[in-house]
């Protein structure tokens, strides 16, 4: 724990998903205005970094003079106990993190990365560095959220979802015409 940033948390070689990085997320058809990732921790190789997250989380509890919250209100969540859990969350944990400025997105020579670099997708590897804070807040109640402060590409991984249509597909509509066209 930095004494500057004393919430800050640097997770190494996390799953990315629902990753929007480059544009701010959408919700139920409406812009949140913030840029936002969720971030999947192996419960046994994150071991560390999940323990830091819940020391952290349990001092934040203090600062707004609470011992617990409900699982709703704490952006780290137990991937075999949430509800909605996917396959990839099972022996995971899961936690959300988002800003309204845009994070630092880099690859791994720690040089900027733009959407059009295609660097990014749910189900890669990355480093991402993130800083925990209270709400306790009249109109939002009491909360312990995440920011978003970095992500730096680690490795590829197997993409979550579907996979990508392969050109093959396009077989079964025979050659193209000579003279057509395109």
């Amino acid at each position: 724990m930095s004494e500057e940033k004393p919430y800050q948390v640097k997770m190494p070689n996390v799953r990315l998903s629902f990753p929007s990085l480059f544009e701010t997320e959408w919700y139920g058809g409406k812009d949140t205005g913030k840029y936002a990732a969720t971030f999947i921790l192996d419960k046994v190789e994150h071991a560390d970094v999940i323990k830091e997250l819940q020391a952290n989380i349990k001092a934040l509890l203090e600062t707004i003079k609470v011992k617990s919250l409900s699982a709703d209100k704490i952006c780290l969540k137990d991937g075999d106990t949430t509800d909605n859990a996917r396959e990839e969350d099972e022996g995971k944990f899961k936690i959300k993190a988002s800003s309204q400025r845009r994070p630092f997105v880099l690859d791994r020579s720690k040089s900027p990365v733009t959407e059009s670099d295609e660097v990014f997708y749910a189900g890669c590897y990355v480093n991402a560095i993130v800083n925990l804070w209270a709400q306790n807040s009249k109109d939002y109640g009491k909360r312990i959220n995440c920011g978003l402060e970095g992500v730096m590409f680690s490795e590829h991984g197997e993409p979550f979802g579907a996979p990508r249509m392969d050109v093959s597909e396009f077989d079964a509509f025979g050659d193209a015409d000579e003279g057509a066209p395109f």
